[in-house]
């Protein structure tokens, strides 16, 4: 189930964190719900994948030791736990029609990416960060928050920012331990889509700072946030290049500098708040 990688669906928080609406407790319910129910699809895409791929995956020097290839854990036991998953998911989205759309779409297109589409290159990155996106849109459209043209500009280059950036730490890899569709990402072009998608992103997100709607929502806070960005994206950038980034959620997690970045743009944010 890979539950570290539920912190990838923080995304679903972004329009309520921006909105400021978070004293509304039933809407702060309806996006609790939406997170939960993108944890049981990520879930249950992760499951399927590993299920479909525990042959090739017995075969990898790393993969080999996931709990379907290794036969810690057998394919009904994966299968059954799957339909536990789709059945709480769904559960959690039934009253919101929205919601299940997001959320139907999102497991299918992860499903292609999982058995064919992370075979293309640049493709399977744009898979990854629609993942991204529909997570967003699920915390915004889904439960009545209308999404900034900003918030959404600057989403669609951050996530392919670490798309790329994810395509690069696996570049690092021997040769027999890569992913087959790294064989159509030169290093060169890696490195060129990592620089245009992290200036995609830091001109969007210093135009939304600057914006007048932001101005009006937020006073000067988010201008004062970018510096924070800049040097966040930077050290990220610095971790992928030597060799870490593979895993988003893990590597966040474990890179003071960045944990510290995120906790202060925090709490420039609620500067005003308290």
């Amino acid at each position: 189930m890979r539950p570290h990688q539920w912190v990838k669906n923080v995304f679903v928080f972004a329009g309520l964190v921006f909105s400021q609406r978070w004293e509304l407790v039933p809407l702060d319910l309806a996006v609790l719900r939406a997170f939960a129910a993108f944890c049981c699809a990520s879930s249950l895409v992760y499951i399927l994948n590993d299920w479909h791929d525990r042959a090739s995956d017995a075969l990898h020097p790393l993969k080999r030791h996931r709990p379907l290839a290794s036969g810690a854990v057998t394919g009904a036991q994966a299968l059954g736990l799957a339909a536990l998953l789709l059945a709480a998911g769904v559960t959690l989205a039934a009253s919101n029609r929205t919601l299940a759309l997001i959320l139907a779409l999102y497991v299918a297109l992860n499903i292609a990416y999982s058995w064919r589409l992370k075979q293309v290159p640049v493709v399977d990155v744009s898979l990854i960060a629609a993942g991204f996106m529909l997570r967003l849109l699920a915390g915004t459209v889904a439960v009545g928050i209308a999404p900034s043209r900003w918030l959404l500009l600057t989403g669609i280059f951050m996530t392919l920012y670490l798309g790329f950036c994810k395509r690069k730490a696996e570049s690092f890899h021997e040769e027999a331990s890569q992913r087959a569709v790294m064989a159509g990402y030169p290093p060169a072009l890696i490195d060129t889509f990592i620089a245009t998608t992290m200036t995609g992103t830091l001109t969007t997100y210093s135009l939304f700072a600057t914006s007048p709607e932001a101005q009006l929502q937020h006073g000067e806070r988010l201008l004062y946030t970018v510096p924070v960005v800049i040097f966040a994206l930077l050290r990220y950038a610095y971790q992928v290049h030597r060799g870490q980034g593979e895993d988003v959620a893990r590597d966040l997690l474990r890179d003071d500098w960045l944990l510290g970045a995120a906790l202060l743009w925090l709490l420039i944010f609620l500067s005003e708040r308290f």
